[in-house]
């Protein structure tokens, strides 16, 4: 969910006043035109990022900042915190979800007959086993890996750059850290990796968002 900053909301209120205004006008010129227009535009982006707005608190609000014999009921600073707020909910609530949606999908996958559930809540599957030696916490090592989200979107591949990549193994998500040195080389993990072993509270990219849980195939190639 977007958040709004106070000048944002301003344009909004300012355009939207020009949208509501013109609803019982003809236009006449350009300047009607182009004023319909801006209001459309920015109703799109309300009804998208806003559905449940009351607009007749909406339009008053628009008309009381305009008229410079009004003041408004809520003041500029408090209008900015009470809608910074609303949003923070509208986020924490959404977040909640994928965090649930997250530790539901764990607790189901580790039923699974060949799933190893280790303290720290990561999981893993063996699809192959390696016989070379495990990596230490100071090694480099190198890896091919595929990560998806739980629902099978893919996020970050080397296999299908078709290109491996090195990387120290104490400088990765801590799952990752943890699963690495406890696999031969030559072996193939498939990774469950709770969202605290991940990428946490705040996520990392237009992909993975807050409280995500991840999913790996990770082969370790060798140790550098």
């Amino acid at each position: 969910m977007k958040k709004y900053t106070f000048l944002t909301l301003i344009i909004t209120i300012v355009n939207l006043s020009i949208n509501l205004n013109m609803s019982g006008q003809k236009m006449n010129n350009e300047i009607d035109s182009v004023s319909y227009s801006l209001g459309v535009n920015i109703g799109e982006n309300i009804k998208k990022q806003f559905p449940d707005i009351d607009l007749d608190n909406f339009e008053a609000a628009i008309k009381d900042v305009l008229d410079e014999s009004k003041e408004p009921k809520i003041s500029n600073a408090d209008a900015q915190k009470l809608i910074q707020d609303y949003f923070t909910k509208i986020q924490a609530k959404a977040s909640e979800s994928v965090m649930e949606v997250g530790k539901k999908f764990l607790a189901d996958n580790s039923k699974r007959e060949n799933v190893i559930t280790l303290e720290s809540g990561l999981q893993y599957e063996i699809m192959k086993t390696g016989e070379g030696p495990k990596p230490t916490l100071e090694d480099k090592v190198t890896t091919h890996y595929h990560g998806t989200l739980i629902d099978g979107t893919v996020f970050d591949s080397s296999v299908d750059r078709g290109e491996p990549a090195s990387f120290p193994v104490n400088g990765v998500i801590k799952g990752w850290t943890e699963a690495l040195q406890l696999m031969p080389v030559g072996s193939k993990w498939k990774l469950f990796v709770p969202y605290d072993l991940a990428y946490g509270e705040r996520g990392t990219g237009p992909q993975i968002g807050p409280y995500t849980t991840l999913i790996f195939e990770v082969e370790l190639i060798s140790i550098n």
